[in-house]
């Protein structure tokens, strides 16, 4: 607790000494107005209702401007206030924490399989690739959050519902629109510092905006910097090691690509009868054992105890480092006619961090020559198809690949006004464009064909004579021992770097006009009418020695192999929308109103689609308003689902020829068990170890798999209810659900063998086993995980929501809110199994994680997630606690049922986890005369620590870093002056 207080009085001295400095050129000044967001008390009241029922604004989920900010849609608002309580220099780590957020999603925590900086949205656990992101209304073509300057943030606007026929396709679990900051006038600085109780973790960032506005227009602008260093996994007691539960035990290792090697047996050989008592036929070298005579004095029985610990290397912060700016600007032409113009540039540097490079038969490709000096079994080829070994280049030191992405977003255009018969018309034509460019170099790699395993002679003193035109240092690899200083010298030479280039291009044209067409008795019915012309374009350009070769699986380099890509598509769209008031100002019908859209879109790819949208408002008293929105949702498959491919290493839980016996030719099962022995002896190495396999991910196209868009319904039935009888209380319940028909997934290495088995006989011929020899039956590399359709998903639950600003105290003003969700049921049908995710966490590799939308390594779902705050503010002075609730779940299920996991490698196990808590506090106040304010606060206040998971579960840390806080109590600070 002392390290603590020093690390706050450190930040807030920090904190006031910048603020000092920074102030000292700005005492004598006006604090900056920004009109958009200025702090009202109870007086004003009147004054701002005036105001507001003169204003009419477009709310998120509907292309209708209006005056009422609650309608149909059931939308969470954050605001400017909310964002800067927590201190948080990033959008991304801000909205993943909402309660509508569920199944897993990346973000800077998640290294194996993240480490761009960026982070993803997924709403109602549907997806990232399921959920719009838009600023200010236009689509952002990066989809991260992470890639918007904090600063030019005004609000966030989450519409937790199904909203195609509002933005088109991808907007099915939702829409998160960022509202940009606007007239505002003077400047701004800003400077943030942060480090974890663990003495790592530092952040440090910088923001400078400044604005003018005039009767001609308005121009805002900003610059901003911030930097998060990276903290090893090895500093945290619950990742420092790769913990395997196996039964009842737990292990401390969790890789069988291990420098001691598994090195497999020859079946008949002198060695195999030297080790008849093996629990398998691999075998690991004894330290300072002599790697070219298998025998007990040199090799020992492979057990779990041999496996690697890989974690205390990688990251469980990456580190990231961001230079961004913002424009946002409108110049009035005339009285009706403005030009604006909203650009947002972000330049992101972060990296990721894995243990050093696996090489092996079944993971790399390798091979040694029946006659290499090396081989312990002279005559006796390892292979893919032969006898299998697996290593670690541990001599290398870690593998790595540093990104480099520049993100730009410009919308510009024109926009105005005009009146027909006395009704009011607004319309915008403009250009959104997008340019995602992204450099990624990858390091830690070895080249392949550098390390000579060809035939070689052994000579009397341990090295060898290798065919000339072989480097002398590339002779003396030996992958039976990787240390060895001679084997290791050849690792280090081969070691080499490559870099790879990524490009997006998104243009999209929009025409748009929105007025009042006539009026009813109840009020005024409304139109809005556009277009839509949208070209997306994908680009990877892989380093030659990262390029994939689709019949091994592998690369040069051996792993992160991947496919050049070259593909775009364009759609167009036309959609319309109409606001009806159909009664008002009757008994029990203070306001009845109904709202019906529809969106017609063309995609180049795949033809056309029509998706309506009802919605309907009723408010029987002032107090309270009942709605209910049913919306078709529509998603087309991105490029990337399409063309891609790149190298995979799935977990596996079960195999469903373990203990194969045999089956009638052509039928499922006999499809799936090709090559297996019908001895009833099979088990499969993978799933009996407990380790990763090898796989390639392949687009549909690629893959040749039919794929058809998704489509579905969205629905959402809800009630506000504001008492006046408690004035400043606001509560709100919605009901909603998703139903989506052939959901676009890449399906996982597990349930591409459960579903050739069930009866799928179109996944059947991307099962890839061993034909002969002693490893008959077992999976080798190419084995492909196509990207396609399956089955069909099905969610629904209850959000809840209360807001309470009470009166005002002589010891201040109190705040006090609760947002909630339940989670009801997440039921995933594959055509052949049907899994209820509910409360359940879905386990790396297994089949229920084919709902693993974003493939971060584990979904969870539990049932209730929510968030609370108590805001309190005393003239210059105020603070702030926020609490977020993370429900309980369990890992498996009844034996040989769809919820079996099997979490320890025994089926019918449970695992049951308890809820998780996490409080965050932050405190401010504002020095008036130095146009100054100070905001410290700690994050995590009481170093709540992640559930353990294990390794075996997991593809980082032992836990899920896309729902737990991985660095424990963390400590910020802040100082904002104002010009």
């Amino acid at each position: 607790m002392k390290l603590g207080v020093t690390k706050l009085s450190s930040s807030v001295r920090l904190a006031l000494s910048l603020g000092a400095v920074i102030a000292v050129g700005a005492s004598g000044t006006a604090f900056a107005q920004d009109t958009s967001n200025q702090s009202t008390t109870s007086s004003s009241q009147p004054d701002q209702q005036k105001a507001k029922s003169l204003q009419t604004v477009v709310v998120t989920g509907s292309l209708i401007r209006r005056v009422d900010l609650e309608t149909a849609s059931p939308v969470v608002t954050i605001d400017r206030a909310q964002i800067q309580a927590t201190g948080k220099m990033t959008l991304g780590d801000l909205v993943q924490q909402l309660p509508a957020m569920t199944g897993g999603a990346v973000n800077p925590q998640v290294n194996n399989g993240g480490g761009t900086g960026g982070s993803s949205i997924n709403l109602r656990g549907l997806g990232s690739k399921r959920t719009l992101i838009l600023v200010d209304g236009q689509r952002l073509l990066s989809k991260d959050p992470n890639a918007i300057p904090a600063d030019a943030v005004e609000r966030i606007e989450v519409l937790p519902t199904g909203a195609s026929a509002t933005y088109g396709s991808d907007a099915i679990g939702g829409v998160v629109n960022f509202i940009l900051r606007k007239d505002y006038q003077g400047a701004q600085f800003t400077a943030n510092v942060g480090e974890s109780d663990h003495n790592d973790g530092d952040q440090a960032g910088y923001t400078f905006t400044f604005g003018q506005s005039s009767d001609k227009g308005s121009i805002m602008a900003g610059l901003s910097y911030n930097k998060q260093d990276g903290v090893l996994a090895g500093n945290r007691s619950f990742s420092k090691n790769a913990l395997t539960l196996a039964g009842s035990q737990v292990i401390i290792g969790g890789s069988s690509s291990t420098p001691v090697g598994r090195i497999q047996v020859p079946a008949g050989s002198t060695a195999a009868a030297a080790f008849a008592n093996c629990p398998s036929d691999f075998v690991s070298l004894n330290p300072g054992g002599n790697s070219t005579q298998m025998t007990p004095a040199n090799y020992h029985c492979y057990t779990a105890a041999d496996k690697y610990n890989y974690s205390a290397v990688n990251l469980d912060m990456t580190p990231q480092e961001r230079t961004g700016g913002f424009i946002n600007g409108e110049y009035h032409l005339g009285d009706h006619v403005s030009a604006y113009v909203d650009a947002i540039y972000e330049k992101t540097s972060a990296s990721f961090q894995l243990a050093p490079a696996v090489y092996g038969t079944d993971t790399t490709g390798a091979s040694l020559d029946p006659f290499n000096a090396f081989n312990p079994n002279q005559g006796d080829a390892y292979n893919g198809s032969a006898l299998g070994f697996r290593s670690r280049l541990t001599s290398v030191g870690p593998r790595f690949a540093s990104s480099s992405r520049t993100d730009a977003q410009i919308n510009t255009g024109f926009r105005g006004d005009f009146t027909v018969f006395d009704k009011n018309w607004n319309w915008d034509v403009g250009l959104n464009y997008g340019h995602e460019s992204i450099v990624t170099t990858t390091g830690g790699l070895v080249n392949q064909t550098a390390l000579y395993t060809g035939p070689s002679t052994l000579n009397a003193d341990g090295t060898a004579t290798c065919p000339a035109g072989v480097s002398a240092v590339a002779c003396q690899f030996n992958p039976f021992d990787i240390n060895a200083p001679a084997s290791a010298a050849a690792a280090r030479a081969a070691v080499a770097s490559a870099t790879s280039n990524q490009y997006l291009i998104e243009k999209t044209w929009h025409a748009g006009i929105s007025g009042e067409l006539f009026s009813l008795p109840a009020g005024a019915v409304q139109l809005a009418v556009g277009a839509e012309y949208r070209q997306e374009r994908d680009v990877i350009n892989p380093d030659t020695e990262l390029l994939l070769d689709p019949t091994t699986g592998s690369c040069i380099l051996g792993s992160q192999c991947l496919a050049g890509l070259q593909g775009g598509y364009n759609t167009k769209d036309l959609y319309a929308e109409a606001f009806i008031p159909i009664l008002s100002g009757l008994p029990g019908v203070q306001s009845l109103n109904l709202t019906i859209g529809d969106r017609y879109s063309r995609v180049s790819t795949f033809g056309n689609t029509n998706n309506f949208k009802f919605a309907l408002e009723w408010k029987p008293i002032d107090d309270l308003l009942l709605r209910g929105t049913m919306e078709e949702v529509f998603r087309a498959p991105s490029v990337s689902e399409l063309f891609s491919s790149g190298s995979d290493a799935p977990n596996i839980h079960s195999d469903p020829c373990t203990g194969y016996t045999g089956a009638p030719a052509g039928s499922p099962l006999a499809l799936a068990c090709q090559f297996v022995p019908t001895d009833g002896s099979f088990v499969n190495s993978f799933v009996q170890s407990q380790t990763q396999a090898s796989a390639i991910t392949e687009g549909a196209s690629v893959a040749g798999f039919p794929i058809k868009p998704e489509s579905g319904k969205s629905y959402d039935f809800g009630a506000v209810y504001s008492p006046s009888w408690v004035p400043g209380l606001s509560t709100t319940v919605d009901l909603w659900r998703v139903n989506l028909n052939n959901t676009i997934t890449s399906i996982g290495m597990q349930s591409v063998l459960n579903l050739c088995a069930s009866g799928q006989t179109v996944f059947c011929q991307y099962i890839k086993r061993v034909p002969s020899g002693q490893n008959a039956g077992q999976l080798q590399q190419g084995f492909v995980e196509p990207t396609a359709n399956l089955g069909a998903l099905s969610t629904g639950g209850v959000d809840f929501s209360a807001n309470y600003k009470l009166p005002q105290f002589s010891f201040g003003q109190f705040n006090i809110g609760v947002n909630a969700t339940y989670l009801k049921y997440y039921q995933q049908n594959t055509g052949s199994d049907v899994y209820n995710n509910a409360g359940h966490l879905l386990p790396y590799g297994s089949a229920q994680a084919a709902a693993c939308p974003d493939n971060v390594g584990v979904c969870l779902f539990p049932r209730w997630r929510g968030q609370g705050f108590v805001d309190w503010q005393q003239g210059n002075w105020s603070a702030s606690w926020r609490m977020r609730y993370i429900g309980r779940f369990q890992n498996g299920g009844p034996a040989f049922t769809e919820q079996d996991t099997q979490p320890n490698g025994v089926p019918g196990t449970v695992l049951k986890y308890g809820a998780t808590v996490y409080n965050d506090v932050s405190f401010g106040y504002n020095i008036e005369p130095y146009n100054t304010r100070v905001d410290v606060g700690v994050n995590n206040l009481f170093d709540k620590q992640p559930p353990m998971l294990y390794a075996n579960n997991t593809l980082n840390a032992n836990t899920d870093p896309s729902d737990f806080d991985l660095m424990g109590r963390y400590f910020w600070a802040r100082v904002t002056v104002k010009f």
